[in-house]
């Protein structure tokens, strides 16, 4: 959990609480920060009580590479016990494919998406293109160094600038006009990193969890922004989070089964959580998938296990159960 990246604070959020969680159903863990090492009992305490901030963190000063830290990490005796590891990173390289990568390399098991998996989930262009080839709809999108009128002509306004491997709804931006356009077009410069533009859809937004070949019931997002920024996302009152969404069956049946075709699009495994937008014409469209969620108890990936009946211990004893059997041995 931890890391460097501007996702930290809700990774340090997910990965205390799956601690708890499978300690509860009756695992030994040992919680590790891929930036700072291996944690004392009484600094993951304080993190479980600690929450998420209003603001993402500035990114840490880290000594060495995270690469290297991690392959560091690898070799403390402390860890030559562990049979998994359960991953609760967001963003930067916990979910870019990079850590995935060296786990691979270690030999080791690990919970969630291998390399490719979490690459192409993590790069939006890259999701969207796989999901247009496999017939999955997803909004119309450009990239490349296009002018606000180029974009406005051929997307229409409202139209959203991204960054391609942004999570938490971080450098997001929904503009409304040509002005609004030129503004993020000037912030999104800065972002060193490919910034998509997406035709932007009025509609409901909508979640679907997926667990091995299981879709959870479908949960609603009703955000008190317009969009389901990081404010909305992490702090108490800011959006109604309705599970299960009060649609109709066959929009539930739809969503989840769209849910599953993601998940295998992009060759995800264990777990995802996967997000829509229903239009105002009853259209869907895949906005994303998420090879690791989060993943605290008030996360929307758990609020979807508990009205299948699963509870938060039980899912994350499952999701390290699904992982421990890609090795040859599920017994423990």
């Amino acid at each position: 959990m931890g890391g460097a990246s501007d996702e930290r604070d809700v990774s340090l959020a997910s990965g205390t609480q799956v601690a708890v969680a499978l300690r509860t159903a009756g695992h030994q863990v040992v919680s590790v920060d891929t930036a700072q090492g291996i944690m004392t009992p009484e600094v993951e305490a304080a993190l479980v009580s600690s929450g998420v901030g209003q603001l993402p963190p500035e990114a840490i000063a880290l000594s060495t590479l995270q690469e290297e830290k991690i392959v560091e990490l690898l070799r403390d005796p402390r860890l030559a016990p562990v049979d998994v590891f359960f991953l609760a990173l967001h963003g930067g390289i916990g979910e870019d494919g990079t850590v995935q990568g060296i786990l691979d390399t270690a030999g080791v098991s690990y919970t969630g998406s291998d390399q490719l998996g979490c690459s192409l989930a993590m790069d939006k262009v890259a999701t969207k293109r796989v999901l247009r080839e496999a017939g999955i709809p997803t909004p119309d999108w450009l990239t490349g160094s296009l002018s606000a009128n180029e974009i406005e002509l051929r997307l229409g306004l409202p139209v959203i600038v991204k960054a391609a491997s942004g999570g938490s709804s971080l450098r997001l931006v929904l503009a409304h006009d040509s002005a609004e356009l030129e503004l993020a077009l000037e912030e999104s410069s800065t972002w060193a990193d490919t910034v998509l533009y997406e035709r932007y859809h009025t509609g409901r937004e909508f979640t679907v969890g997926v667990v091995g070949d299981e879709a959870f019931p479908v949960g609603e997002i009703v955000p008190q922004h317009e969009i389901f920024d990081y404010e909305c996302k992490y702090q108490a009152g800011m959006a109604q989070e309705i599970f299960p969404a009060d649609i109709s069956s066959g929009l539930a049946e739809r969503l989840r089964a769209l849910a599953l075709e993601v998940h295998g699009a992009l060759q995800l495994r264990d777990y995802s959580r996967v997000d829509f937008i229903v239009d105002e014409a009853g259209r869907p469209w895949c906005l994303e998938a998420n090879a690791l969620p989060g993943m605290t108890t008030n996360s929307l990936f758990p609020k979807g296990a508990a009205v299948a009946g699963i509870g938060f211990p039980e899912l994350c004893d499952r999701i390290a159960k699904l992982a421990r059997a890609r090795s040859g041995d599920d017994s423990t």
